[in-house]
């Protein structure tokens, strides 16, 4: 029974169907696992998100006692395991359980929390296999904060929250069950069709031709056997019945010999019939041979074919290598282009352009040339990979310059091996040695700004032609950006010299405080430097320096130059002079930030200044800075009201309001500044004697024409 074909055939069927069914029912549940995984890390970075949000807005609305009511309503759902909040530290500073209020999160949270990853499944050893959804979304610190946090904090602290995934357990073990139910059937109804077909077209015509050959054996040659059930067993039967004949026929031919021969009884005819036999059998030894040697000669053919089919596939190796890299070509073009759309900046965009070139064509060194027609020199803007020659240094053009060819010619320039170019220079002017270089122009339409240049291979290959129209290509995409910062950087430049020769005309019209902004301009300047202030907020606060007292465009010469006393309406006006200066740069999108430091630059830091009484934590730092520097020149300088303060006596008065008028910490480090002779004052650092000193009287009656100037303090 064992040994049965019907058997072994269901046997192996079954096996094949079995496996290949569970194999696909076991992908199929891995494949569900992780879609229902990802929709929900999805929703659990939506959640997050959203939560932040509310978050975010009940603080921004000063209700920030709510926040951990929200916390403990959420953790109170089923699936949110953990919710809180910390800082950068890893300080809990809210939670929906109070009791975890000031504790530190696990490691792995907080190395999450910096490596920047948003949702993450992970398994807690106090969860025991259980995995779950740990969200870790940062708060920013947005204007809208600065009133309770320091502008210089850029993160508040982050949201984190685990979601628990039992929910998907019970999906998924419900999905498998019906999956092992309907796996189970399948096989069953397929096992059952197959015995059914293999009974039906296998097992009932073999029996046919096995009951016949029975019979053949017991000498009954009249049996025929009739199947139609397929083709195969309709070949099978008459094939058989062709053999019981051809039997039938070698028997009764036999029978006929042996009579022959018995009656012959000669050895003659025996030996006659060997003969024939022999050649008979020679015949077919000549027939194996032809046939052995055509099947050489198919052999052959199928050989040929196969190299064939290999020199083919070889071929379409070569084809996909070549399409890969045109993948890979355009892929990169793309992301140069993003990345150099991207920023307005000119020296963030040379910085990144040659980056991006250099790690694109595995250069060594790379570079950006900059073009001027009007003289001979080349200057280097940014210069990577040799540090030699430091960026914006110049170099002439000559002759044997690549970049001098590039730019005269308009074309690039591919140079394998510069020992085939004797009419170049092995050692560049930047201080390096040339081995194989790509050059290209800088153009936009027909004008050339400058050029780009990749030179020397990290693994020491040459360049070539496809290396040449990449690099020409990146060319094209960064001229475009760095022409539209170049007109950006001058439509500003032309918005500052409009604006700043509006400054030097209000000065001009009084001898006093003409050159008042370049000091202010020069002491603030130096402070924020001495503060390590980075280039950004630098030229914020040399704008809002120069243009700091535009807004006296709109206050009457006359009371400018009043040397009476001050009348409670003239104070009025002096005081709408930092209002003035904020409406006339608020069409100017880009000086927004001066605008605000302009509006400030008069408020205190105790929250008496003017216009809008603001406190320390609601200025701008840069204003904090500009309020001093103001105040300084305006206290020494000469006004129709009175002379110059020695530089002791105003050093003195911006101690003596340092924490209520003046930020301290600023105070501190501009007396250091002018103590150190940077700002190109000197003065003993004692009280001034009280003779030079302005007299308390005088001082008061005009304190507050000063304060326009300089302070905001009251009367």
């Amino acid at each position: 029974m064992v040994n049965s074909l019907k058997i072994k055939i269901l046997g192996l069927i079954t096996l094949i169907v079995v496996v290949i069914v569970v194999a696909v029912s076991y992908l199929e549940y891995r494949n569900q696992r992780q879609i229902v995984t990802q929709i929900s890390a999805r929703n659990a970075a939506l959640l997050a998100a959203t939560v932040q949000n509310n978050i975010e807005g009940v603080m921004l609305g000063g209700r920030s006692d709510e926040v951990q009511r929200i916390l403990a309503r959420l953790k109170s759902r089923d699936t949110i395991e953990e919710i809180r909040i910390f800082d950068e530290k890893g300080k809990i500073l809210n939670s929906a359980d109070k009791a975890d209020i000031g504790k530190t999160v696990r490691p792995d949270e907080l190395a999450l929390f910096k490596s920047g990853s948003r949702v993450s499944l992970i398994t807690h050893e106090e969860n025991g296999d259980e995995p779950v959804f740990e969200s870790i979304s940062p708060i920013y610190n947005r204007p809208a904060c600065h009133g309770c946090h320091d502008a210089r904090q850029v993160l508040l602290g982050a949201l984190e929250m685990e979601l628990s995934v039992k929910y998907l357990e019970a999906y998924l073990t419900k999905g498998k069950q019906y999956s092992s139910v309907s796996t189970l059937v399948m096989v069953t109804l397929i096992l059952i069709t197959i015995a059914l077909f293999l009974n039906a077209y296998v097992n009932r015509p073999l029996k046919t031709i096995i009951s016949s050959m029975q019979r053949i054996e017991k000498g009954d040659f009249t049996v025929s056997a009739s199947l139609t059930s397929s083709m195969e067993m309709a070949a099978l039967s008459d094939n058989f019945n062709m053999m019981v004949n051809k039997l039938r026929f070698y028997m009764d031919t036999t029978i006929g010999h042996e009579r022959e021969l018995a009656r012959a009884q000669s050895k003659l005819a025996h030996h006659h019939e060997m003969h024939l036999m022999n050649q008979k059998l020679e015949e077919q030894l000549r027939e194996i041979e032809n046939l052995n040697v055509n099947m050489e000669e198919r052999i052959e053919e199928i050989e040929e074919a196969n190299y064939k089919i290999a020199d083919l596939a070889s071929e379409l190796e070569d084809k996909n290598a070549t399409l890969e890299r045109a993948v890979a070509r355009l892929s990169t073009l793309y992301k140069v282009g993003l990345a150099v759309n991207s920023t307005i900046d000119l020296d963030r965009l040379f910085t990144l352009v040659v980056q991006t070139a250099v790690s694109t064509l595995q250069a060594q060194i790379g570079y950006i040339i900059l073009y001027s027609p009007g003289d001979s020199l080349l200057r280097v803007t940014t210069l990577l990979g040799h540090d030699h020659r430091p960026a914006g240094a110049t170099i002439p053009m000559k002759p044997s310059s690549v970049s001098t060819w590039v730019i005269e010619n308009r074309k690039p320039l591919l140079i394998t091996d510069i020992n085939e170019h004797p009419e170049f220079d092995r050692y560049s002017a930047l201080g390096y040695e040339r081995k194989t270089l790509v050059c290209a122009p800088l153009m936009v339409k027909d004008e050339i700004i400058g050029t780009i240049t990749v030179v020397n291979k990290v693994d020491n290959t040459t360049y070539n032609a496809e290396e040449l129209e990449l690099l020409a290509t990146i060319a094209a995409q960064a001229s475009i950006a760095i022409k539209n910062a170049q007109l950006y950087d001058e439509q500003q430049a032309t918005y500052l010299h409009t604006i700043q020769a509006l400054v030097s005309a209000i000065e001009a019209s009084d001898s006093y405080t003409r050159g008042h902004s370049e000091r202010v301009t020069r002491y603030s300047m130096e402070l924020a430097k001495k503060l390590g202030l980075p280039a950004d907020r630098l030229k914020v606060i040399e704008r809002a320096a120069i243009l700091h007292d535009i807004g006296k465009i709109g206050i009457d010469l006359s009371l400018l130059h009043k040397e009476g006393k001050l009348t409670p309406d003239d104070i009025h006006q002096l005081h709408q002079h930092p209002v003035i200066g904020m409406k006339i740069l608020e069409p100017i999108g880009f000086l927004q930030d001066v605008r605000t430091c302009i509006g400030q630059h008069h408020e205190r830091v105790d929250g008496r200044g003017y216009p809008n009484r603001l406190t320390a934590d609601e200025m701008l730092y840069e204003s904090r800075i500009l309020a001093i520097a103001d105040a300084f020149d305006a206290m020494t300088s000469d006004r129709p009201y009175r002379k110059a303060l020695p530089v002791e006596a105003a050093v003195k008065e911006l101690l003596d309001h340092s924490g209520s008028q003046f930020d301290p910490e600023l105070v501190r480090h501009f007396v250091e500044l002018l103590a150190s002779g940077a700002l190109g004052f000197t003065f003993a650092r004692t009280a001034p004697d009280d003779a030079a000193a302005p007299s308390e009287e005088r001082y008061l009656e005009r304190k507050v024409v000063a304060m326009s100037d300089y302070s905001s303090r009251p009367l």
